[in-house]
């Protein structure tokens, strides 16, 4: 197989104390992060350092889950508004990227188009929106409705959300606004255009009332793996965000989507897919493992029942079970490829409810001395499994310090990590190119 000449490009996943569920309660992280701007933007500032591609923010519009009392044993009730929190973060950052998370279906496309316009101008290009169709049911309780919408309809209704979205991107032409004083024209009305959408499942009219952003449209991510979501995904999406335990079930992935995004017509190499690893490090392989085993003892059972169970589908309950006997079955629920890789995973190693818990609670660790860290992403690269990583640190501030103190420079070493950022866009960082304004007659 070819050596890639290319660059890894890696996300930084912000969350609170830490991605870790129970990170709060260790003494390395910041019990208190959730709210303290201070905190982000120390994150953001060391993610700049390192050369880090994006800063990655997830959200639901919902408290995560209405079980109360497992809630409580987690740092997960209280967290910034994406957008909020990143154009916070533009006025303290010069090159690093800002996805921020926002569902399709409790928005409206005019909203998200104006705000993520707006994000990519106030970061002179650096925005990029996470699409999601919401996984948490009790979302549907702030927006007027008794059930989620089902899995199928969410991912139709993302279909045409997005192409609203897009469409608002393209109201004006990059040079529509003339701001001429001495004629007194603003803008060229020839160079503004309306979008008269009408579909299934919106009536949007338009035009935006935010000049084309600085990317032309800010960047597109996504998260889905179900065959909905790997279809919309390759036709749509610039940035693949995906969970996989193995190097061979990774590189079937990228193997699908580079083709299936070919046979929508574009060019495979204009998307990027960034498995989620979360890096436990320290000096010897020992002592990595021992600080991962101290994350994992401070799970609190009632918790990990109920991460388990909010995986798996609504309102499943396994209390009455045996912790460490095997999962029983469950329904079906709304949950997607979210529930059957888990429970692909559990008959595949035979987990009991106990160890499957922990395994999610885990995340997708990769346990080792700064050289291991460099070595698993030079291996998964190189065999083409991805195109670099969405990290997950599992505490802040010091995973990520020591990330970029130590790994980055061995990758940089390597040849496999820039030195220094490409431009000024997130796209031009990432390698991608501005997309065409679709109502330019040149």
């Amino acid at each position: 197989m070819t050596r890639r000449t290319d660059h890894l490009k890696l996300g930084a996943f912000l969350a609170n104390s830490g991605h870790h569920i129970a990170a709060w309660r260790h003494p390395l992280a910041q019990a208190d992060a959730s709210l303290d701007f201070e905190h982000f933007k120390a994150i953001a500032e060391t993610a700049e350092r390192g050369k880090f591609d994006a800063l990655f923010v997830a959200d639901v519009v919902a408290l995560w889950g209405h079980h109360h009392d497992a809630l409580s044993r987690s740092a997960r009730a209280e967290h910034f508004e994406p957008l909020t929190l990143m154009s916070a973060l533009a006025a303290v950052t010069r090159h690093i990227g800002l996805i921020a998370t926002a569902t399709t279906s409790y928005n409206e496309p005019y909203h998200i188009a104006r705000k993520f316009a707006s994000l990519d101008h106030l970061s002179g290009g650096r925005a990029a929106w996470n699409l999601v169709t919401s996984v948490v049911s009790d979302e549907a309780w702030n927006f007027g409705r008794e059930n989620h919408i089902d899995h199928g309809d969410r991912y139709q209704r993302a279909e045409e959300f997005h192409d609203v979205v897009k469409g608002l991107w393209d109201s004006w032409d990059d040079d529509a606004f003339v701001r001429d004083k001495s004629s007194g024209q603003y803008f060229d009305p020839g160079k503004l255009h309306t979008l008269n959408h009408h579909g299934e499942h919106f009536s949007v009219r338009g035009p935006l009332n935010v000049a084309r952003p600085p990317q032309g449209h800010p960047v597109l991510v996504q998260a889905g793996a179900s065959e909905a979501g790997k279809t919309l995904a390759a036709r749509v999406a610039e940035l693949i965000f995906v969970v996989h335990h193995d190097l061979a079930g990774a590189q079937a992935f990228y193997q699908d989507i580079k083709a299936r995004a070919a046979d929508f017509g574009r060019n495979p190499d204009h998307l990027k897919i960034l498995p989620g690893v979360t890096p436990f490090i320290a000096e010897t392989r020992e002592q990595a493992q021992a600080l991962f085993e101290e994350f994992q003892a401070l799970i609190d059972p009632v918790l990990g029942l109920r991460l388990l169970a909010d995986t798996l589908g609504d309102d499943i309950d396994l209390s009455a079970y045996d912790l460490d006997g095997p999962l029983p079955e469950t329904p079906v629920g709304q949950r997607g490829s979210r529930r059957d890789k888990v429970l692909e995973l559990a008959r595949k190693e035979n987990l009991s409810i106990r160890q499957l818990y922990l395994r999610l609670a885990g995340g997708n660790p990769l346990i080792g001395t700064p050289a291991d860290i460099a070595d698993s992403f030079e291996a998964w690269f190189q065999s083409r499994a991805c195109d670099g990583f969405n990290v997950f640190f599992p505490y802040y501030p010091g995973a990520i310090e020591g990330f970029v103190d130590q790994v980055i420079p061995l990758l940089q070493e390597r040849g496999l990590f820039r030195r220094e950022y490409e431009g000024r866009t997130l796209r031009e960082n990432l390698g991608l190119p501005r997309p065409a304004n679709r109502f330019s007659r040149s």
